[in-house]
């Protein structure tokens, strides 16, 4: 790595959900011999997220409604933002702005406010895929969650197994075939009568149960676990949940049948848990073992699950693997990662053209 270092300072701006979000974030830049760009040490100045709990009433995420909020959220965001931060549009190099993948309605309010932005001050506008923001998210607290690393994103829309070797460089290893893990953790939610998101109230029910072992009503089988798998095998990496929700679902209904669903909620959650956390964890050493990482990243918002980063630090204590995970408001989506992203992008001379708009599905910039 040489010398030469650019700090920069960024608007990031995210609304590919249900969390209109602005962060300004300060970044140095670091070239390589070979001219490769990577992100030395970035500072949140500032980072603002509003999240729409409007949503809850309807048990998840209504895009129309999105929409209508993130309008009336994104300029009092974007003016909080620079305010905390202490500066105004003048300080900004660039604007980053999730494009996609996301709500094509929620992403085109961040895009087009961006644009709209950046036009009227002279600045860049810098294009962010909201799972590479994932992936820097971590490091804004991390500063050694760099690569090369294995790489489990896991959110209501996404679960993804990534080796990366280098930032902008990221190797698919595998993915869910049916639900994401978040939107099962939703969906199973709802099944037990917790609110959504579902994340957080299963994982403190779960908390209360004592864990299943094999046998007992509340096991679940482990889908695509396999104990003679190789790495050849299709399912070697992927994952499924469509079945362990189901099995879910069977559970309850026979738990309303006896009457006895108040008594066994706990338990089912934990089982449902507990199932969900043995399939990402052994997956995640797979990928690790296969392709010599020694360093684990989580992203999105199921990353922030205790319980998963239990489990993943405690399978790889004594094996030489260190496990990073961000905090609640990295974890869920926010600005600071899209601009922390951005900043790698920016880097690279990856700027918008006034033609730039939403997409609602794009693979990562990169990918293999």
């Amino acid at each position: 790595m040489s010398d030469t270092a650019r700090p920069l300072r960024l608007l990031g701006i995210e609304t590919s959900c249900d969390e209109t979000s602005a962060a300004v974030v300060c970044g140095v830049q670091q070239y390589g011999a070979d001219g490769e760009v990577t992100l030395g040490q970035a500072t949140i100045e500032s980072l603002v997220i509003l999240s729409q709990d409007v949503h809850r009433l309807f048990g998840g995420v209504v895009p129309e409604i999105a929409s209508r909020q993130h309008l009336t959220g994104i300029v009092p965001a974007v003016d909080t933002a620079l305010r905390e931060a202490g500066v105004n549009m003048a300080d900004i190099d660039a604007v980053a702005v999730t494009h996609a993948p996301g709500l094509v309605g929620a992403l085109l309010v961040g895009t087009s406010y961006a644009k709209g932005l950046a036009l009227a001050h002279g600045k860049p506008v810098v294009p962010v895929h909201h799972m590479e923001g994932h992936l820097f998210a971590t490091l804004l607290e991390h500063p050694d969650a760099a690569p090369p690393f294995t790489a489990l994103l896991v959110s209501g829309g996404h679960t993804l197994l990534l080796d990366v070797p280098a930032w902008g460089h990221y190797r698919l290893l595998g993915q869910t075939r049916d639900d994401a893990v978040g939107e099962a953790f939703d969906k199973v939610a709802k099944l037990l009568g917790l609110p959504y998101p579902g994340g957080r109230p299963i994982e403190q029910l779960a908390a209360t149960a004592e864990s299943p072992e094999y046998g007992h009503a509340h096991w679940f089988a482990r889908p695509m676990l396999r104990k003679r798998a190789v790495v050849t095998d299709a399912d070697y990496y992927d994952c499924s949940f469509s079945g362990l929700k189901t099995a879910v679902l069977y559970a309850v209904r026979a738990a309303e049948k006896d009457g006895t669903l108040d008594a066994q909620r706990a338990s089912i959650a934990r089982g449902f848990q507990d199932a969900v956390i043995d399939t990402l964890t052994e997956k995640v050493y797979r990928a690790a073992k296969a392709h010599r990482r020694g360093r684990i990243v989580l992203g999105g918002g199921v990353a922030c699950n205790g319980a998963l980063q239990q489990a993943l630090r405690e399978r790889f204590a004594g094996r030489g693997g260190t496990v990073f995970a961000p905090t609640p408001r990295l974890s869920t989506d926010n600005a600071a990662m899209i601009a922390a992203a951005g900043l790698y992008r920016f880097g690279r001379g990856e700027f918008a053209a006034p033609s730039m708009t939403a997409t609602a599905s794009l693979p990562i910039p990169g990918l293999s």
